[in-house]
């Protein structure tokens, strides 16, 4: 046992067989000559730890080289496939032949540069890559695209449509099989598909939008089935429409935004209002900026009374810079802000200030004003000088909105330091006017001495009917 221990040679060995029932573990042992049953049994299970051991240090040592060796291979196939070229990735495929992203590649490089010829080829390829990757949606998208290339619809849309499965809310795939139901005439699926693109924001609108305009006419069908009912995507579409010239259509969005009662910033609206404005369409632009009104009433001032047609005229509100409220155009040599100092009513006036540097036609403070055609109207603003050099400073003028060469009318010039003074006017709207434009204005000088310096104030306007 001494030399067992010491890891001396072991004693002669007499085949005889002895059963060992120690734990139960190691069954009939060799019999040792010179030790008992228990100095026996150990020493077999040394020898058999130690054969363990090797054979665990064989395996792993087995195993490190099998992974070195597969590490290699993919870092091998995967510096071919950063070439991007087919013969590189066809080396790729060499040295990693399961690997699906070389059979992918390969199919979009061949779909991309190949003649139709080649479309089985494309088309075995990404069936590969599907194989051998069956979960991957990206690979099924592409597998449809090939089989719709190759003139397999009835594939291409079983491929697609697995594709959409396995990722439902990708904007690529939805955006794929869209197209797809676009060009097989299958409209309400891809309206619905591509309403799926618009709710995930993974893509330009615009493009969007361009598709289902192209796939159908029917703008009732673009709302119901295609737009999700939010105000963001509302109102890209009714300015794509705008943008397009329909504003028909625009008219239905915006109609569909007020039905959903839907939240949204009052700016959101100014574009349709100007579309209103452009077209003509007056009737429609007035109803918009009242419900406008009832809906921003902390924004947009109120109609008290129907006796001042003038939004804000009074400037005890934000200038909104849009819709029926005042419009503020920035131009150098001209700073326009609202002023709480000395107010001629309320507690603010406008004012704009001229640094001197220029010679302006001053034209870019206005508000657009409905009126009615073949009526009398009395105007009536306020002004305040201080300092206004040139001999053309400030006025107030009124012409037809869509022919400012008709000038109603045009007050006072207002030069160098005064107090507040009243401005006013009558006068009457021609048979074909329906909408007026109220400006301050300061027209050239054709003096030496041009430039003009100062500041005025504007306060109380206002527009109202005779009876």
């Amino acid at each position: 046992m001494e030399c067992l221990l010491q890891g001396a040679a072991a004693p002669p060995i007499d085949f005889h067989f002895l059963e060992v029932a120690h734990a139960g573990t190691y069954g009939p042992l060799l019999l040792l000559p010179g030790l008992s049953s228990d100095e026996n049994e150990r020493w077999w299970i040394l020898k058999d730890q130690r054969w363990r051991h090797l054979l665990f240090q064989i395996c792993l040592a087995a195993s490190l080289a099998f992974c070195v060796y597969l590490a290699a291979r993919r870092g091998i196939g995967a510096w071919y496939s950063g070439k991007g070229s087919p013969e590189a990735i066809q080396t790729a495929m060499k040295w990693e032949p399961g690997n699906p992203r070389y059979y992918d590649a390969l199919g979009t490089l061949m779909h991309l540069y190949a003649e139709r010829s080649r479309s089985n080829d494309i088309v075995r390829l990404y069936e590969r890559a599907t194989q051998l990757s069956p979960q991957d949606a990206q690979f099924w998208a592409d597998l449809g695209a090939a089989y719709d290339w190759a003139g397999r619809t009835d594939d291409a849309l079983g491929a697609l449509q697995r594709a959409h499965q396995l990722f439902p809310n990708s904007p690529e795939i939805n955006w794929r099989l869209g197209n797809f139901y676009v060009r097989t005439r299958r409209i309400p699926e891809g309206l619905r598909t591509l309403g799926s693109v618009l709710a995930v924001n993974g893509m330009a609108p615009r493009n969007v939008f361009v598709l289902a305009t192209t796939a159908t006419r029917d703008n009732k069908a673009i709302l119901d089935e295609m737009l999700p009912p939010r105000a963001p995507i509302l109102f890209d579409y009714l300015n794509f429409r705008i943008a397009t010239g329909n504003v028909g259509a625009a008219e239905e969005v915006w109609a569909r935004v007020l039905q959903l009662n839907l939240q949204f910033d009052l700016r959101d609206a100014f574009p349709y209002l100007d579309a209103l404005i452009q077209n003509r369409e007056l009737g429609r632009l007035t109803e918009a900026w009242s419900v406008l009104a009832k809906r921003f009433p902390s924004q947009i001032e109120p109609f008290i009374s129907r006796s001042n047609l003038v939004t804000n005229g009074s400037f005890e509100h934000e200038i909104l810079n849009g819709g029926m409220d005042w419009r503020v155009i920035p131009m150098e040599g001209a700073m326009v802000n609202v002023d709480s100092v000395d107010a001629f009513e309320g507690t603010r006036a406008l004012r704009i200030k001229f640094d001197g540097s220029r010679n302006p036609d001053y034209v870019h403070v206005f508000q657009y004003v409905a009126v009615q055609p073949n009526t009398r109207y009395r105007f009536s603003g306020h002004m305040r000088a201080q300092g206004i050099t040139t001999d053309s400073g400030p006025r107030f003028q009124v012409c037809d909105a869509y022919a400012m060469s008709d000038l109603l009318v045009s007050t006072e010039n207002l030069v160098g330091t005064s107090s507040w003074s009243e401005q006013n006017a009558e006068f009457k709207t021609k048979t074909g006017t329906r909408m007026l434009l109220i400006r301050i204005t300061r027209p050239l000088s054709s003096k030496f001495d041009s430039q003009i310096a100062g500041t005025v104030w504007i306060d109380g306007i206002s527009l109202s009917a005779e009876e």
